[in-house]
């Protein structure tokens, strides 16, 4: 048995800020079911402060998933953006009185959420310091965070993305999948989920093998 602490248990029995939220300022999923574990949250932030005025989250996976993602929307609810980005995976470690080393991830994937749906908010707000033009590189680094329910692993690591370019504001991906594939229609949609909210995209195009 994993030595979970009390505060762990006490966020897995009865965690805070679960659910999701309406029309909400921007979003961000991390993990995969297939990987066994997953976060999505949700941000409202006050336009004019950039307070993070409510914070819920959505989670597939074990005690730890879903004790870290409870513990970093707590961290998270009342901050702006500019202080929820330093928050680390160590601070929901601490605040959870330690983890399994083999759970340390769950603490990762948390924050790796909460600093992509910050992320997709300053693309979509224009609140970018820098707004540098989407290239490839940036739709790789996006593309490295979805994940292949066939494998376990990210779409580019495994083999399911075989192309990406980006040009004119248009985003394109190809998949090793065929459109009649049990993940192609998944795969569409977490890829568009992924790489919309950047500032400059104007549209995603994800093709099957055969199309």
């Amino acid at each position: 048995m994993l030595p979970y602490s009390k505060e762990v248990i006490k966020l897995f029995t009865n965690p805070e800020n679960a659910g999701s939220l309406d029309n909400p300022d921007a979003t961000a999923t991390e993990g995969s079911p297939a990987c066994g574990d997953m976060i999505k949250l949700y941000l409202k932030v006050n336009p004019d402060s950039k307070v993070i005025d409510d914070i819920k989250f959505m989670s597939y996976g074990c005690a730890s998933n879903i004790a870290t993602a409870s513990v970093i929307t707590k961290i998270a609810k009342g901050k702006t953006i500019a202080e929820a980005k330093q928050i680390r995976w160590k601070d929901a470690e601490e605040q959870l009185g330690g983890l399994p080393a083999v759970k340390v991830h769950c603490a990762v994937l948390a924050v790796d959420a909460l600093q992509t749906a910050i992320e997709n908010y300053e693309n979509e707000h224009g609140l970018l310091t820098e707004k540098k033009p989407t290239d490839s590189a940036k739709i790789k680094k996006r593309l490295k965070h979805v994940i292949d329910p066939a494998k376990g692993i990210d779409v580019i690591s495994s083999g399911a993305v075989t192309d990406y370019s980006v040009s004119e504001g248009v985003a394109t991906v190809r998949l090793s999948y065929d459109s009649m594939h049990q993940f192609a229609k998944n795969l569409k949609e977490e890829i568009k989920e992924r790489i919309e909210p950047l500032w400059d995209i104007k549209k995603v195009i994800v093709l099957a093998k055969d199309e």
